[in-house]
């Protein structure tokens, strides 16, 4: 688990929080179903991680808002959470960027739905916010129930 950590940081350093020409798909260690107990359910973790600058200007509040509403909560309304941060990234041609981001979590089934949602959703963030790219790192977790 403790390479995972080093994969995921160096990912997340070198990748793209929007503005690289970078794409992960990071899976850690699998969690099997019996694991997880009588009082839990085996689920996924996908974290997504957009960047909001954009060639003319920035992906605003309000844009945000209206992405999570019509896309994310169509696809996932059981919930999920959202918080910003600060990305950095190494360029194309070596130069180190930065950017305001925003980071989504979600948890739900291991399925051919959710992940084909979870694509949707990059495709959908990158052409309406001219994104090269969206950092994709998903987990197996235990869930209380």
């Amino acid at each position: 688990m403790r390479m995972m950590s080093v994969v995921v940081i160096a990912a997340v350093s070198v990748g793209s929080l929007g503005g690289a020409a970078f794409q992960a798909n990071v899976t850690a260690q699998q969690v099997p179903s019996e694991q997880c107990g009588q009082v839990s359910a085996a689920q996924l973790r996908t974290t997504l991680y957009f960047g909001t600058a954009r060639p003319k200007g920035t992906v605003s509040e309000l844009e945000w808002q209206v992405f999570l509403r019509d896309e994310v909560t169509s696809r996932f309304p059981d919930g999920f959470t959202v918080w910003d941060a600060q990305g950095q990234w190494r360029a194309p041609g070596g130069t180190i960027d930065q950017e305001r981001s925003k980071v989504l979590l979600l948890v739900h089934s291991d399925s051919a739905t959710a992940r084909a949602a979870i694509q949707e959703l990059i495709g959908k963030y990158r052409q309406s916010f001219d994104q090269q790219s969206v950092l994709w790192e998903t987990a197996r977790v235990c869930v209380a129930s």
